[in-house]
This record gives structure tokens, C-alpha cells and sequence, in this order.
């Protein structure tokens, strides 16, 4: 059978009819893509904006943490920075110390038997007290200051080098010495009863050592000064 159109001929549409469209589709299209395309946006916005607030929230949380945490240490933190204080203060005052102890007992090993001391001065920091003079106030650290006699000029040179010897020492400065000049001994008869008519001043300096703080000084008179060994160990701190 031949199939048959029954539509009427004044609706028919050939193919080369033009279509019944306009611009209002192609608008009514855009509006539609840039409606979808704003609304994809937001909701990419609004989900960033819930994970910024969700790490933030996170955050919070664990500065809250630390900060507990660090209250919880902060007595071993002060504990830490006083011990280490203490040690350093420590540490500054006994390398601040002279060992006078081990200087009177090399002194007494190294006095000659023909020399005999009257008086011994020993003093931490002598610029600070603003006693002394010559050798003694140039000084930049402890000093000796040594009075007595012996038999002559050469047993004074002696004796200088021989102090020398002393650890620490750094200048050894012969103040005066000099023939007679009366009896500057003790009560045994000292420098003219053990016939030693030499009197000398010796100043004796340790200027690599520290100097204290707060410098003393201490008077050490031998209790025996007619005993040529020398042996007076008593202890002048400084």
C-alpha cells in the first residue's frame, strides 16, 4: 500500500521550511548555563568556607592543647633556667678564687735557708684597696709583697729567681735592698741576730690570674721567723 499524509497541506513543513526559532532560546539557554555555573560556585564556596572553619575550629583545639601543656612544663622551664643560673654563678666565684693555699706552700718550698721573712702581705686585688705602691700597684691581679733579710745582694737575686719558680707567676719586682737598716725581725733577734744584714722588698705578681670580685687582703706573720725553712702555711684568701 502507498501510505498516505493526513496532515493538511497548509500545516505541512517541507525540509526546506525554516525553523520557528528565535534569540529568545539562545538567551533563555545562557541564562540557564550562568545560573547553573553561580550556583556550582557557591556551593564550591560555601564548602571551602565550612573546611576554613573546621580547621580553624582544629586549631584552636590544639593551640589550647599546647598552651596547657606548656603551663604544665613551665616549672621544670624555671627550674632548668635557675639551676643553670646557680651553676654559672657558681662556676664564676671559683674561677674568681685565688688559691693562696697552694702559692704559701710552693713559697715554702722555695725559700732558700739564708733568707728569713719578716712580713708577708698577700692581696687579692690590690688596685681595688688603693694600698700600695710601685710594683704593686701596677698589678693586674694577686699579689705577694715580701719583707725580710738575708746575707747579701746575692741571695737576694737568688731568692728572686727562685720565686720565679711559683706557678703563676708572672713578675717578679725587687722594691728595695739594701745593707743594714736595723732589725725589721721577730722576737727571737731576727735579721741581725741570725747575722743576715741584707734587707730587701719583693713584690711578687700573678697577673694572668683572675681577680676577684671583691679583693681582700690578709697579714701572714710567720710565728718562728728565726726558722730559715720557711714554713709559714697560713692561708690568706682573697
Amino acid at each position: 500500500m502507498r501510505p498516505v499524509n493526513l496532515i493538511p497541506p497548509d500545516l505541512r513543513r517541507g525540509d526546506n521550511a525554516p525553523l520557528r526559532t528565535g534569540p529568545l532560546a539562545y538567551i533563555v539557554v545562557g541564562a540557564l548555563a550562568l545560573a547553573l555555573l553561580g550556583v556550582t560556585m557557591l556551593v564550591l564556596a560555601s564548602n571551602e568556607v565550612s573546611e576554613k572553619k573546621d580547621e580553624l575550629v582544629t586549631l584552636k583545639r590544639e593551640d589550647a592543647v599546647a598552651k596547657a601543656s606548656a603551663e604544665e612544663l613551665a616549672p621544670y622551664a624555671q627550674f632548668q633556667a635557675m639551676s643553670q643560673q646557680r651553676v654559672e654563678t657558681v662556676s664564676s666565684l671559683a674561677n674568681s678564687r685565688f688559691d693562696w693555699p697552694r702559692v704559701m706552700r710552693e713559697l715554702a718550698l722555695v725559700l732558700p735557708d739564708d733568707v728569713l721573712l719578716s712580713d708577708l702581705t698577700a692581696s687579692a686585688d690590690p688596685g681595688a684597696s688603693g694600698e700600695g705602691g710601685g710594683a704593686s700597684a701596677d698589678a693586674l691581679g694577686p699579689v705577694l709583697e715580701l719583707t725580710g733579710c738575708t746575707k747579701d745582694q746575692d741571695s737576694v737575686a737568688g731568692f728572686v729567681t727562685a720565686l720565679r719558680d711559683i706557678d703563676g707567676v708572672t713578675r717578679v719586682g725587687l722594691s728595695s735592698s739594701a745593707v743594714g737598716g736595723g732589725d725589721s725581725g721577730g722576737s727571737d733577734g731576727g735579721c741581725e741576730a741570725a747575722g743576715l744584714v741584707t734587707q730587701f722588698e719583693i713584690v711578687v705578681a700573678f697577673d694572668a690570674a683572675p681577680v676577684p670580685v671583691t679583693g681582700t687582703e690578709a697579714e701572714v706573720a710567720p710565728e718562728e721567723p728565726a726558722e730559715s725553712s720557711g714554713s709559714s702555711e697560713e692561708e690568706a684568701e682573697g
